[in-house]
């Protein structure tokens, strides 16, 4: 791995992100991949120019992204691109500034580099395994605590068991949550439902590389280019409370992975 490579795959972000924003707020075709699923046409482009310009960055890495139908090939080859050309669907279409893309390059399991592009934002997140994380070329570090009450979450509405937390506003971006999570902007962010690995793959690395604690939502090790591309959940947080954030949330996460 090198230095080089992440810089050639932050520009290649870049420039799908350019394009996703000259169309955004614009005229574009739009639809339902099934009820409650968005998609639309600029996710399908960013997808394709995805796989043209990584594809010449490493010919040999399998492929797995949310706009292209899954194979099994993915799974015979060292590495596999793990992407989600417009992660942030509802935003985008919405006109908000809370999507990104988001590229990461796995291999054995582990992701060796991640950016999340988010034009919208003015901001490029960037992380490589074992060398850390930046955003706008800053590195980053998570702010700890130690006490689970009065953390950070980003969201809407907080339920009434968990009053003692303060939420913090919400990009519809799951891989910007766990972003904000490496830039010190909140505490915690947790999902207590099966997803898919393309929507958090690169924001983990950066929170690990910032130094945050993630696991899925029962507080097991996340294993990327599975045979389902699935996790159930995520967790991610500050090192001193995820420990609490796993026992506070064990129960609703062992109710909500049994459905």
């Amino acid at each position: 791995m090198t230095e080089s490579l992440l810089d050639a795959v932050g520009a290649i972000a870049a420039e799908v992100g350019a394009m996703a924003r000259r169309r955004w707020q614009g005229d574009f075709k739009r639809w339902e991949k099934v009820p409650g699923h968005p998609v639309c046409e600029v996710d399908l482009e960013a997808d394709a120019l995805l796989r043209e310009r990584l594809g010449k960055l490493d010919p040999n890495a399998g492929w797995l992204s949310e706009e292209t139908a899954d194979s099994a090939e993915r799974l015979l080859g060292t590495r596999t691109w793990v992407v989600d050309p417009i992660d942030g669907t509802r935003d985008f279409i919405r006109g908000r500034t809370g999507w990104a893309v988001s590229v990461a390059l796995v291999e054995g399991g582990r992701v060796l580099l991640g950016v999340l592009d988010a034009p919208a934002r003015g901001q490029q997140w960037r992380a490589e395994a074992g060398k850390g994380a930046w955003l706008n070329g800053k590195r980053l570090r998570v702010h700890d605590r130690d006490e689970l009450p009065g953390a950070r979450v980003p969201a809407d509405t907080l339920p009434k068991t968990d009053a003692d937390l303060i939420g913090v506003p919400r990009p519809n971006s799951i891989a910007l949550r766990i972003a904000m999570l490496a830039a010190g902007e909140v505490d915690l962010v947790a999902t207590l439902r099966w997803g898919r690995e393309w929507d958090i793959a690169a924001a983990v690395l950066i929170a690990k590389e910032a130094g945050a604690m993630v696991t899925d939502a029962l507080g097991r090790p996340i294993r990327f280019n599975s045979t389902k591309a699935e996790a159930f959940g995520v967790l991610a947080s500050v090192p001193g409370i995820h420990q609490a954030a796993v026992q506070r949330l064990w129960a609703r996460a062992m109710k909500a992975s049994a459905r």
